[in-house]
């Protein structure tokens, strides 16, 4: 069962959540973070088999929405983010049966980055899981042209700017707004669309949206999952995460999904992709229940 809630709101734009309760009393919860490049994506991304997975396990579900760049900048959806972890913690146990003192959060790419940004707010979650995130916005590999979408065919600044308009935005699908990421990734623009800070001239200014580089012996315990063949966030990129949390002797693992592409998790019936959510239930058993 769904239940949708506006988490935060102001005159130009409401920030829902939908719920979904598991059948277990003061239940510990997971809330979900979209992707899709901090440029397109709907709380109700999330799949059907995912909802599941989590119900079915104990845990009650929030999946959220938030403002969407390059409209609105990564400082103010990381404050949606935040608001959202608060708005649960504060207004949720008034609502639903949860127990605001066991929250994981839980996100894909974009929604990974959110998610491992969590670890550095003063309301943290108990864990966090991170499908295919990045914590490094000022590598080259997010900075530079990408090998992967510059072989795609070249998408126009004026073709792109079509897409994008002054209004504040809370979801878009990927037919709305892909091909301007493929712009801004083809010229290495995209930091820059997200963030409002040229990382060439001002590479310093973006360190403080780098979760790599903002941990601390106070970060969550962090469960990480990549696949080798991604085209669009490197497998590297958890790799350099999961080092940066053992460093402050936080507990991180890193699940490798072998020629995993990104996405992996759309193959939910793959025997090896099975075994790596198994893995993030167990992992999310043992620091919430």
């Amino acid at each position: 069962m769904k239940e949708t809630v506006i988490y935060k709101e102001d005159v130009n734009f409401s920030l829902k959540a939908d719920f979904y309760e598991t059948n277990k009393e003061n239940a510990p919860v997971v809330i979900y973070i979209h992707g899709g490049g901090l440029i397109w994506g709907t709380k109700e991304e999330i799949s059907e088999e995912m909802i599941k997975l989590y119900t079915n396990n104990g845990f009650s579900l929030f999946s959220i929405d938030y403002r969407l760049a390059p409209t609105t900048k990564l400082p103010e959806i990381i404050k949606d983010i935040e608001d959202a972890i608060l708005w649960i913690q504060i207004e949720g146990p008034k609502q639903f049966s949860i127990d605001p003192e066991k929250i994981a959060v839980i996100g894909s790419s974009a929604g990974g980055f959110l998610a491992l940004t969590t670890g550095t707010f003063t309301h943290k979650p108990r864990a966090i899981v991170s499908f295919y995130g990045y914590g490094d916005l000022v590598g080259s590999w997010a900075t530079s042209p990408s090998k992967y979408y510059c072989q795609k065919d070249n998408v126009s600044k004026e073709l792109a700017y079509q897409l994008i308009t002054n209004e504040v935005l809370t979801e878009a699908s990927i037919e709305e707004r892909f091909l301007f990421y493929v712009y801004a990734r083809q010229n290495g623009v995209w930091i820059e669309e997200i963030t409002g800070v040229n990382p060439v001239h001002n590479k310093d200014a973006l360190y403080s949206f780098c979760p790599n580089r903002l941990v601390t012996k106070e970060y969550p315990p962090t469960l990480l999952l990549h696949g080798t063949k991604d085209t669009d966030v490197p497998y590297e990129q958890s790799v350099f995460m999961r080092a940066a949390i053992i460093k402050e002797s936080v507990e991180a693992k890193l699940i490798t999904i072998p020629n995993g592409e990104h996405v992996f998790d759309k193959n939910f019936q793959d025997t090896i992709v099975q075994n790596a959510l198994k893995q993030v239930i167990d992992f999310l058993k043992a620091h919430l229940i």
